[in-house]
């Protein structure tokens, strides 16, 4: 009976060790932050205002991308602006970017200006000549592919909405 004790006892103390350990949640570790990628206390007219001047400068357009900072795919799309050569090449030269934060209802102002492309969801593009006219909006679940945005589609709207140079 000893002997029949011992092994139940064992048998109980690996199952409680085993819901007890991170692979089944009962301590798992801090779940990871994204980094702040859009200024929650930015004002939005000005961000834009402040793109327009060096648009007009440089030649440029200018694309606003609403979204938050919990937004997954507003992350994963501005990940893969950083990261693809040739995005983040077309963006330099042909683009200034305002990321615009719309998190509860911050900058719904500017939301309402150019014709609330938030209704698409985020993020959402909004591409603006230098004289701050709007261009066009994007539906960037349009650009998506399976869990991610397409890098393909992505250069292929860039390249649409960029300013050709003459």
């Amino acid at each position: 009976m000893t002997k029949r004790f011992l092994s139940t006892l064992g048998t109980t103390a690996l199952l409680v060790s085993c819901f007890h350990s991170p692979a089944f949640g009962a301590e798992t570790p801090a779940k990871t932050t994204r980094p702040a990628i859009y200024d929650e206390n930015a004002d939005g007219s000005k961000q834009i205002a402040d793109a327009l001047v060096v648009a007009k400068k440089e030649d440029k357009r200018v694309l606003l991308q609403f979204g938050a900072n919990w937004c997954g795919w507003c992350h994963k799309l501005h990940k893969l602006c950083q990261t693809d050569a040739e995005i983040a090449a077309k963006l330099k030269e042909a683009y200034v970017v305002v990321l615009v934060d719309v998190n509860k209802g911050h900058n719904g102002d500017i939301n309402k200006k150019y014709g609330n492309p938030t209704r698409f969801g985020l993020p959402a593009i909004v591409i603006l000549d230098a004289d701050g006219k709007a261009l066009t909006t994007q539906d960037t679940g349009k650009l998506e592919q399976g869990d991610h945005h397409d890098p393909k589609k992505v250069l292929a709207f860039l390249n649409e909405w960029a300013r050709k140079k003459t």
